[in-house]
């Protein structure tokens, strides 16, 4: 399959609510980390295209936010980019996992039940559960949407992941690539340091802290040997600036040390990074704030 012709490309989108294992299962096929993982919700909050390239296939995955009710306007952004998701896939990935009941997301159920192009249902972490409850599961997902095809996944365990990938192969149009094929994402080497500080964040502290951040990749300066980055954390409160710093600043440098060696691998340089914190009060409620954020 070498002709023009023959070549198959086209966009899969990832849709399901928070900490359903979207991400991982993203990061996944794509054989990259390109979105955030961790254990606590909603930590993907725009919209990143992960790419897989061969010679005759090009596939765009498209990782969204987690499907959810906003409680402010950062939420509403997120839930924004999630619905867009549904107006522009070649395939749709429905993510759900094996503790969640089948149907909960009403909305998106009725919009995928009118999909004109294949809809895969996804059920992941199947490592946690047993043999009876998984085919119950899949009986209700065959009865709610007869037309999707169900796919048992254990995308941490990398279980039926492959299986997945070629039926995905299978379904993709015939198409000339949309991207260049030496691309891995559409998102900037800025973007994804970023994420990867933010993550950190996400892994060491608790309760609103994780949630009340964002990042700003100040200055990104590339040398050969090395990349030279300044980033801002912004936060909402000074009282969340002395966490986010901790006692003589051990805290921040603890995530700018991680940051670093992560990003060193992911970049293949040696990586010099500056971190600095500030206070931009309800930054997540200020719709011209939020879009200097890149959140539109």
């Amino acid at each position: 399959m070498n002709s023009t012709a023959q070549h198959r490309a086209g966009f899969v989108n990832i849709l399901g609510r928070p900490n359903v294992g979207k991400s991982t299962l993203m990061n996944s096929m794509v054989g990259e980390k390109l979105s955030i993982i961790t254990s606590k919700a909603q930590t993907t909050r725009h919209r990143i295209h992960g790419i897989v390239n061969s010679d005759d296939y090009q596939v765009v995955f498209s990782d969204t936010p987690g499907i959810l009710e906003p409680n402010y306007k950062l939420q509403e952004f997120m839930l924004k980019s999630a619905r867009g998701a549904l107006s522009d896939a070649d395939i749709f990935l429905y993510i759900t996992e094996t503790g969640e009941p089948a149907g909960k997301e009403t909305f998106f159920i009725e919009r995928l039940k009118e999909a004109q192009v294949p809809l895969l249902v996804v059920i992941n972490k199947i490592d946690l559960s047993d043999q009876v409850s998984l085919e119950n599961l899949v009986g209700q997902w065959k009865e709610l949407l007869p037309a999707a095809e169900i796919f048992p996944v254990s995308a941490l365990k990398k279980f039926n992941v492959d299986q997945l990938f070629r039926r995905i192969l299978e379904l993709l149009p015939e198409s000339p690539p949309f991207f260049p094929k030496d691309m891995l994402t559409d998102k900037s080497e800025r973007f994804l340091a970023g994420e990867v500080i933010r993550e950190k964040i996400l892994l060491h502290y608790k309760q609103e802290i994780p949630y009340s951040v964002e990042i700003e990749v100040e200055s990104f300066k590339e040398e050969v040997n090395i990349i030279r980055m300044r980033a801002v954390i912004y936060v909402e409160r000074e009282s969340q600036k002395g966490i986010l710093i901790g006692h003589k600043g051990a805290s921040l440098k603890r995530v700018g040390q991680e940051a670093r060696e992560e990003m060193e691998l992911f970049f293949n340089k040696k990586i010099f990074l500056e971190l600095y914190v500030k206070v931009d009060n309800d930054w997540r409620n200020n719709e011209k704030k939020l879009k200097k954020f890149g959140y539109r």
